[in-house]
């Protein structure tokens, strides 16, 4: 998959789509929260299989039902089209 570091306005119009999502720094950043442990850590294992898939891993931590998200392309310097397909496949997991 290719990964084109995002414009400043492709960034705008990302967050724009998806508020929930900030611009923060060389990232994108999201908190989610769920019922319980087990939701949570079921979305981050649902997450999991599509990082691999995709060989891009998120920076994220889980407290209880709480699970803080940060996407950058490190070897990109910042925020890539894969971090944003990461994102929307992020959106679909917790939505469903």
């Amino acid at each position: 998959m290719e990964r084109h570091l995002l414009t400043a306005a492709e960034l705008d119009a990302f967050v724009k789509e998806k508020p929930e999502w900030s611009v923060a720094g060389d990232a994108l950043e999201r908190t989610y929260r769920f019922a319980d442990f087990v939701h949570a850590f079921a979305f981050m294992s649902a997450v999991a299989m599509h990082c691999e898939r995709l060989n891009h891993h998120p920076e994220w931590s889980n407290v209880y039902g709480v699970v803080k998200i940060r996407l950058t392309t490190h070897d990109r310097g910042g925020v890539t089209s894969l971090d944003t397909t990461l994102a929307l496949l992020m959106e679909e997991l917790a939505s469903g």
